[in-house]
């Protein structure tokens, strides 16, 4: 009787134990929710994704991992179905995202809209429609990390063949140039500070103020240049006219006048020349007076033949 009672024990511990681990399953597992399958495709690494990984939507928790495989029509391909519940409002216009959680490095999909197309994007449990996956911000930061490395190293390509022996000697040359050229525009700079001190006590206030004096002097002898300038036109006025007046007080009636005294100045010329010309065949006339003429015919002393 007493092995019964033992027996009859265990067997109601044994049914506690396996219902409370029902319990716990249920109670682990939470609520079942109705779920839709999905495709995601992507052409990128995957690492750290793995089956049961979580789906998460915008942040929240909406699904989890359900396979992972090659597509057999394209082994470039990847393709992870997940599935989703089913009151997730996705569209044509949604993209996955593999997404990594803290420091633990476990990967997760993260599923986004783009806003491209909001019409909605319809469940078919027996042929899912596909979602594309957009690089992650690691693969991001590889490809650009990547395309900076490479120009990084074209960068220090083209410094070192700047920079070879030839260059550096020009460099080096250009550099000893610039040194001497600046040890020339010393003296240089110094007479430019000196002109530009002269400069500055040249157009000191005491000089503007004389030079505006100056000024000032200068406009009234500028006007009563204008004035002589009137009065010299007008002059210039009266001497066309008076070039032009025929009358006996006019400047035209001079011209008769003027060839009278020129005929008269021809005829003194002539007379004075043949003084001269006298002269200068009897010079001695001018102390004894002209010699005589010789006699003619008739006259005393009158010889035939150059006699007497």
């Amino acid at each position: 009787m007493e092995n019964k009672s033992h027996a009859f024990v265990a067997g109601i511990f044994v049914l506690l134990l396996g219902l409370a681990a029902l319990l716990a399953l249920y109670w682990l597992g939470g609520a079942k929710d109705d779920t839709h399958d999905y495709v995601v495709v992507t052409k990128q690494n995957i690492g750290g994704l793995n089956p049961q990984a979580q789906v998460r939507y915008r942040g929240i928790r909406v699904g989890k991992v359900s396979d992972i495989r090659l597509d057999p029509d394209d082994y470039s391909n990847i393709l992870v179905t997940i599935s989703v519940r089913e009151d997730v409002p996705l569209t044509k216009g949604t993209v996955a995202k593999l997404n990594y959680q803290g420091v633990t490095g476990l990967a997760h999909i993260l599923l986004l809209e783009t806003g491209k197309d909001k019409a909605p994007l319809e469940p078919d449990d027996e042929k899912p429609p596909q979602i594309m996956m957009i690089p992650s911000l690691f693969d991001e930061l590889g490809e650009s990390g990547a395309a900076t490395l490479k120009q990084a190293q074209l960068l220090m390509a083209s410094a070192n063949a700047m920079l070879s022996e030839e260059n550096r000697k020009h460099l080096t040359a250009t550099l000893a140039n610039l040194e001497t050229a600046s040890a020339h525009m010393k003296p240089a700079l110094e007479n430019l500070n000196g002109s530009l001190i002269q400069i500055r006590k040249l157009v000191d206030d005491q000089n503007v103020k004389k030079l505006s004096a100056a000024a000032g002097e200068v406009a009234p002898l500028l006007a009563d240049t204008r004035v002589l300038i009137g009065k010299m036109q007008a002059a210039t006025d009266k001497l066309d006219g008076a070039i032009g007046d025929a009358s006996a007080g006019g400047t035209a009636a001079l011209m008769p006048r003027l060839n009278e005294l020129a005929s008269d100045f021809s005829t003194t010329s002539r007379q004075l020349s043949r003084v001269l010309r006298i002269l200068e065949d009897s010079p001695q006339g001018l102390v004894f007076g002209a010699p005589a003429l010789p006699p003619g015919p008739g006259e005393p002393g009158f010889a035939n033949g150059g006699g007497q």
